[in-house]
């Protein structure tokens, strides 16, 4: 082999070796402006599934309703006070009436707008309660008058 090429093959090394130390130094350039504008990567994240702990929910029953927050008695009660009242009162969502699709539409927005949590299994029944309890009531036409006294006009 020639000088020449030696000489060649010696430059072809340092040309790769720089450009091997270029992209090192641009990739931990990059790396440490995303951790300057990204200071939260490193914090530690709670897990997207998490349940929370919530207490027992107690309270006197009369008539058929939760006295305490006057929802009606019926399966599923406990978990709609849990996830229901621990951000709103009860006469919010006592007064609304939905069908099964309009209360998971209202809780998927709630969720995308109000950081309601993942429901996870407990979402079927709470929709059940609240579909079953405060469904849409059907209006028909007034009810037939009774017990009016009628008068005649006069001029």
């Amino acid at each position: 082999m020639s000088s020449e090429n030696e000489f060649k093959q010696q430059v072809r090394k340092l040309y790769n070796k720089l450009i091997v130390a270029f992209c090192m130094i641009g990739i931990a350039v990059f790396g440490f402006i995303y951790i300057v504008l990204n200071p939260s990567i490193f914090a530690e994240k709670p897990e997207k599934n998490a349940l929370i702990s919530i207490p027992n929910v107690d309270g006197e029953i009369k008539n058929g309703i939760h006295v305490a927050t006057g929802f009606i008695d019926d399966e599923g009660l406990t978990e709609v006070i849990q996830n229901c009242t621990n951000c709103h009162s009860s006469k919010l969502v006592t007064q609304n009436r939905m069908t099964k699709e309009g209360w998971i539409a209202t809780i998927r927005w709630m969720q995308e707008t109000q950081n309601l949590w993942d429901l996870g299994n407990q979402q079927e029944t709470i929709v059940n309660y609240l579909s079953t309890n405060y469904a849409p009531q059907k209006k028909g036409r007034r009810e037939v008058l009774t017990k009016v006294e009628w008068y005649v006009l006069e001029d």
